[in-house]
Parts: structure tokens; C-alpha cells; sequence
């Protein structure tokens, strides 16, 4: 059952009509039983002083575009009810002219555009109106004797309307309902939700969860648990076998998903996904389409379900009937799109959104982490709607054709024209090694200015976890995560990258960054210093950039790799001959792997920087001290010394090396592989040639 989540003290501190609605909405949306991620609507009705101090009756209703959970005053629009009651008296209007009538109606010209919905929290002569779209009541709305079942659960206290696109029809269909039952206490949208009201915000959603509890325990009693989707056709495979299957398969996903444009992927195995792939009716429910016109723009009409027996020793298997689906949805998706579109209507990307796999689990798609995860969200949403729907009766949806004048409304797509615009790393991936490093961490920083998501590979996980924390404070959740690697272990390097497979579905950079530094004379390095250079910066190199390559190539999205070589890569650094002699190999194996990755469209550049002292654990230990020895200098005038052997006369900092990262790792780059670019300021020594 749904809990009220209404605290008294904690409400009586909001004492304007606008904070006890936002109070009121962020309950409604902390619970997604409740309300969908980015759906659903609340108003409050009030008297306020206008800009000449007289008073008038002032409606605030979530801004377009805002979700219930998060939303904070200024996400709401407050609009003149003097200007907005007339419009009942109408008889039609269009979305066009609702629009512009109500950006005439707002009461501060800086307030977000109106929900598509205004007019129905307006019309209701209630001063504290809730639209939700809770699991019980879309089961409900959702089932093919709804309206029937509801007079046994409400009686006559309820109004039901037939489905309509919101606007100010529906709206007007509704206030007209509730108008001729004065038993009324909510409003049942079928394929759709729930309005309910009351005098006051607390007893508005005190309603709410009522009516909600009603419906979910008369749902209950009627749920076999042994016979829901049909009853248990395929088992769930054990939890580690699922992820590992899933790190194998989800770089072929991607790689399926991104030929229009790339996606960032999430994988799911919660109990309820994996109740529904192994269903025996599953198959078919799931294409019988949206649980509620909310999900259409981030779920699409229906998944993609993988008709696959799981078998641990079949990975092979998926992987093809994944590229088979991948293919037929978008084929079948181009067909959908042509049958019902309009004028100026442009197809979006033809991918699934959601992707079902019998013993696995969901794989979500989306331009970012944070968006697939939305997708996923209201996937769990459609399977508790299905499961209800299908206790009480059968499921239905929207037909196609009003399927896709949701998904293609512009009302609805204004909602996405909010999102922020693109950037160059936006929808892609980055793996640095060495990420808890003054190069490694500022090259996070910069990747993730304009759009990456990236991993933080470092043997110091708690400094690497330290700086994606601080990414993801700023960015927003999972944009970063910390990953523990030895960059010397095969076994490392592979459970790494499979990790990141689950977590965002694959790679498309790698900086290639870890590293130490020894410095002796030729004849006093040891056997156990040579080999420690050659394992962390030549074996590791090697490593890190194999299994990115065949990542990369199981993607078939091509791919950019940055090596972090050194000026000591075409200078022989005195007293550094390990060093120097592993660092050469980093860059001639970086333009080995170019000259064999272009026909997969896989770029190599390399970077040679020189004495980055800040931030780096190189140069605060060991290394400093015997790099001063060699010039003879003290370790505090070793900063001052490489500046003046520059020509520039300049230092050179992480965020330069950075920089030139982001400059390889980009678009403008895209003509350039097997290049070394010399960042050190300039010192002829080492000028290439």
C-alpha cells in the first residue's frame, strides 16, 4: 500500500499558497508509484496583490517540463483565473491558441510555460487540484472492464472519461463530469490516471493516497502471484552469470543502437523486470503498447523483446538475436513513423529505448546515463500497470495512431526542447587511467564540461572516487565512477572494462594516462627498475589499449584512444633510461595501433608534456629529488628550472595537457591518427623530427 509521507510540523512551516504546493508536489513525486518521473500536474488556487496591490485570485501550476520530486517554486506558473475562467464558456480551442492564450494569462512573464494540463486543474471548482498516474488506477484505466470495475471499488463517487489527448477538450470533459455528479471525489482518465481534489493541500493528497489505496487493495486481492504474465516460462539465471552476460552482450547494444546517433546505456535485473522477461505472456503483453501516454516520448510505443532461452553457454547466441532486433525495431519503427506522420514531423532516432532479455534482465538506452535510467524508470512503471491490468482483466493501450500523436505532439516535445543543448563528448564515453592524478582528474573535468560521461581507473581508489564525486555534485548522478585498476593485470584491466560495459553499455575514449618515473645513471639501473617502467608504461599501455580496441571493435562505432607519452618519448633523458626507453615505446605502439584500427575507425594520438609538477604523485615523490640531482639543483627550483629551458618561458599545468586531450579526443580532430602533439613549452631538445 502506498504511505502518506504528510508531516504536520514539517508542513507548517510553508504558510503561502505556493510553498505548501511545492511541499505538497514533492511528496506526490518522491514516490513513482504515485506520479512518473516527469509527469503528472498539481495546482493551488490563491489570493495574492498584483503589481497595482489589488487583490486577485492567482493559479499556480507546475511549469511544462518539471518533475513533481524535484520541482521548487520557481517551476511553477502562476495564471489570472479572471483571464482563464471565460474559456469554459468555449466550445473548442486549439492547442495553438490554448498556448498563447495562457502565456497572456501568466502573471509574471518570467514563470516556465504552463503544464499541457492548466486548464484542467483551472476549469475544477476545487482550490487544490492533483493529476497522478499511479500504478493502481492506470491498472485500472488500463484494463479492459475498467469503468466496470470502478463502480465496484467507487461506486458513484467517481467520474470516468474516455481516452482524449490532453487539452482543452479533455479538460472541459472533465469539469463537466465532475459538474453533473455532485458525489464526485475524482476523475478516472482511461489509458491515462487520476485527478483528485480538496480544500486544503493536506487533505488534496490525503485523497490522493486514498483513492489510490482503494484501488490497489481491491487489485491485490485479485493477484495470483503463480499465474501473473502467464506464469513463469523462463527462469532468472544466477545474479553474477546475469552480469556477466550483460558486460558481454551490452557493447553489441550500443553498437546496434548508435548507428544514427551514440547511446549511453544502463542495464537492470531488478526482481520485477526479471519476473516479466519470464513470462509466459510477456512476449505479447509487452507489444501491446504504452501503460500511460507519459512513457511514449522516453519508452517509445513498445520494447524490444529478445526471444532468447536463457543459457549461460549461448552468449554468442544473443549477441546475433540482439542484432537481429536492434535491426527489425528500427526497420519497423521507420514503418510506424511513415504510416502516421505529419507535416514537418522528423523521425527521432528509430533504437529501442527499452530492451527485455528472458533470465537477464532490461537494457535502457538514452542520450545520457540519467536519461536511459528515466527510460528504465517507467519501464518498472508499465510492468506494475501491466501486472494489474492483467489481474483484473485484459491490458490495453493507446492505438497506434494516438500513440504516436503523443510521442510526436508538440506540446510534448517542448518538454525535451528544455533539456540542455548537446556538446562535443555529449553521448560518449571516456576511460583514463591515472584518474586520480593532477593530468587524469583534470581531463575528467574537461571531458565532462562538454557532455562525457567518464571512468576514473586508478590504483588510489579513494582519490579517483574523490574526484568523481566531486563531478558528479556538480554534473548530476553517474556521470563519473571511480574504478580500482592495476594497469600491470590482465585480469584487472578486463574486470574493469566489464564493469564499465554494465554500467554505460561500452567505450568510445580512452586516455591512456597511468604512470611513474625512476631516474639512475645507465649502469645503476637495476633489472627490477627496467622492468617496472616497461611493465607500468609499456605492458600496461599495451593492456589498457587491447581490450579498449576490442571493445571498440565489438561496438563498430570506432573509437579514439590518447596516449600520455612524454618529451623523454623523442629525448634521451639523462639518468633516465628506463624511463625514456618505455615512453618511446608508448608512442610508436600508439602509431602501430592507429595504422590497424583506421579501417574500424579507431583513432590513436599521443601527447608528449613535460615536468607537469602540480597535482601529480610522480613528482611528489621520489622522482623530484633525483630529477633536481641531475641538474644539479635544489627540488624547490626545479619548477623555475624547466621554466626557463622553455622557449615560451611558461610552465606547463594539467589542464594544458588537457586541453590537448580534448583537442584528439574530438570532432575537430577527426582526420588525425598516428600524430604526436609536443605540449612542454618548447624545448628544442625535443622538437620532433
Amino acid at each position: 500500500m502506498v504511505k502518506s509521507l504528510w508531516v504536520a510540523e514539517q508542513a507548517a512551516q510553508y504558510t503561502s499558497g505556493l510553498d505548501q504546493l511545492v511541499y505538497r508536489s514533492n511528496l506526490i513525486g518522491a514516490d513513482r508509484r504515485v506520479c512518473n518521473i516527469f509527469g503528472g500536474n498539481t495546482s493551488t488556487k490563491t489570493i495574492e496583490k498584483d503589481f497595482r496591490g489589488r487583490d486577485v485570485e492567482v493559479m499556480y501550476v507546475k511549469g511544462s517540463g518539471s518533475d513533481l520530486g524535484s520541482m521548487k517554486a520557481g517551476n511553477f506558473t502562476g495564471l489570472r483565473m479572471e483571464d482563464i475562467r471565460p474559456l469554459f464558456e468555449r466550445d473548442e480551442m486549439t492547442d495553438e491558441e490554448m498556448v498563447a492564450y495562457l502565456g497572456h494569462s501568466m502573471v509574471d512573464s518570467k514563470h516556465p510555460r504552463a503544464s499541457i494540463e492548466t486548464l484542467l486543474h483551472a476549469f475544477l471548482p476545487f482550490k487544490h487540484v492533483d493529476h497522478t498516474h499511479p500504478d493502481a488506477i492506470i491498472s485500472l484505466c488500463c484494463a479492459s472492464n475498467g469503468k466496470e470495475l470502478a463502480k465496484e471499488i467507487f461506486g458513484d463517487r467517481f467520474v470516468w472519461v474516455p481516452y482524449i489527448r490532453p487539452g482543452f477538450t479533455l479538460s472541459k470533459m472533465i469539469a463537466e463530469g465532475v459538474l453533473a455528479n455532485p458525489n464526485a471525489e475524482l476523475v478516472l482518465m482511461e489509458k491515462h490516471g487520476l485527478v483528485t481534489w480538496g480544500e486544503t493541500s493536506e487533505a488534496s493528497y490525503a485523497q490522493t493516497i486514498r483513492i489510490i489505496n482503494e484501488a490497489e487493495a481491491f487489485i491485490e486481492a485479485r493477484v495470483n502471484e503463480a499465474k501473473l504474465f502467464g506464469g513463469v516460462k523462463h527462469a532468472a539465471l544466477p545474479a553474477d552469470v546475469r552480469r556477466q552476460i550483460a558486460s558481454q552482450v551490452m557493447p553489441t547494444i550500443r553498437g546496434a543502437v548508435s548507428d544514427s546517433k551514440k547511446m549511453i546505456l544502463s542495464f537492470d535485473d531488478q526482481d520485477d523486470v526479471l519476473a516479466f522477461v519470464g513470462g509466459q505472456d510477456s512476449p505479447k503483453l509487452s507489444q501491446v503498447g504504452a501503460a500511460c501516454p507519459d512513457h511514449l516520448v522516453h519508452t517509445k510505443v513498445v520494447p524490444l523483446f529478445i526471444d532468447w532461452t536463457p543459457n549461460a553457454d549461448d552468449v554468442e547466441g544473443l549477441k546475433a538475436k540482439l542484432k537481429e532486433g536492434v535491426a527489425a525495431y528500427k526497420e519497423q519503427y521507420a514503418q510506424y513513423f511513415e504510416r502516421n506522420k505529419h507535416e514537418g514531423d522528423v523521425m527521432f532516432e528509430a533504437a529501442p529505448r527499452v530492451i527485455l532479455i528472458p533470465g537477464i534482465g532490461m537494457v535502457n538506452t538514452g542520450k545520457s546515463w540519467a536519461l536511459s535510467q528515466v527510460s528504465g524508470a517507467l519501464y518498472h512503471r508499465a510492468i506494475a500497470v501491466m501486472r494489474g491490468a492483467t489481474a483484473l482483466g485484459q491490458f490495453v493501450s493507446l492505438n497506434e495512431n494516438e500513440s504516436y500523436n503523443i510521442e510526436y505532439w508538440p506540446l510534448e516535445l517542448y518538454k525535451l526542447s528544455l533539456a540542455p543543448a548537446e556538446a562535443e563528448f555529449s553521448r560518449k564515453v571516456a576511460f583514463i587511467t591515472g584518474g586520480a592524478g593532477g593530468i587524469g582528474s583534470e581531463t575528467a573535468r574537461r571531458l565532462v564540461s562538454e557532455g562525457a560521461h567518464v571512468v576514473l581507473a586508478d590504483l588510489n581508489l579513494e582519490g579517483a572516487q574523490k574526484v568523481a564525486d566531486e563531478i558528479n555534485a556538480k554534473f548530476g548522478e553517474n556521470r563519473a565512477i571511480a574504478l580500482k585498476m592495476d594497469v600491470t593485470s590482465e585480469e584487472a584491466i578486463q574486470a574493469a572494462y566489464a564493469e564499465v560495459a554494465v554500467v554505460y553499455g561500452g567505450v568510445d575514449i580512452i586516455v591512456n594516462n597511468a604512470g611513474l618515473a625512476t631516474s639512475s645513471p645507465f649502469d645503476e639501473t637495476s633489472l627490477k627498475e627496467w622492468n617496472l617502467n616497461m611493465n607500468v608504461l609499456g605492458t600496461g599501455y599495451f593492456l589498457v589499449a587491447r581490450e579498449a580496441f576490442k571493445l571498440m571493435k565489438q561496438q563498430g562505432i570506432g573509437g579514439n584512444m590518447v596516449f600520455i607519452g612524454s618529451k623523454n618519448s623523442v629525448y634521451a633523458g639523462k639518468n633516465a633510461s628506463a624511463y625514456s626507453a618505455a615512453k618511446a615505446l608508448e608512442a610508436h605502439l600508439a602509431r602501430c595501433i592507429a595504422a590497424e584500427g583506421g579501417e574500424f575507425g579507431i583513432r590513436v594520438n599521443t601527447i608528449l608534456p613535460d615536468a607537469i609538477l602540480q597535482g601529480s604523485a610522480i613528482w611528489n615523490g621520489s622522482w623530484r629529488n633525483e630529477r633536481a640531482a641531475a641538474y644539479g639543483i635544489e627540488p624547490d627550483q626545479l619548477e623555475e628550472y624547466y621554466r626557463k629551458r622553455t622557449t615560451l618561458l611558461v610552465n606547463i599545468y594539467p589542464k594544458d595537457i588537457a586541453e590537448g586531450i580534448a583537442f584528439f579526443a574530438s570532432s575537430k580532430a577527426d582526420k588525425t591518427t598516428g600524430c604526436m602533439l609536443t605540449i612542454d613549452g618548447g624545448v628544442p631538445a625535443a622538437f620532433t623530427r
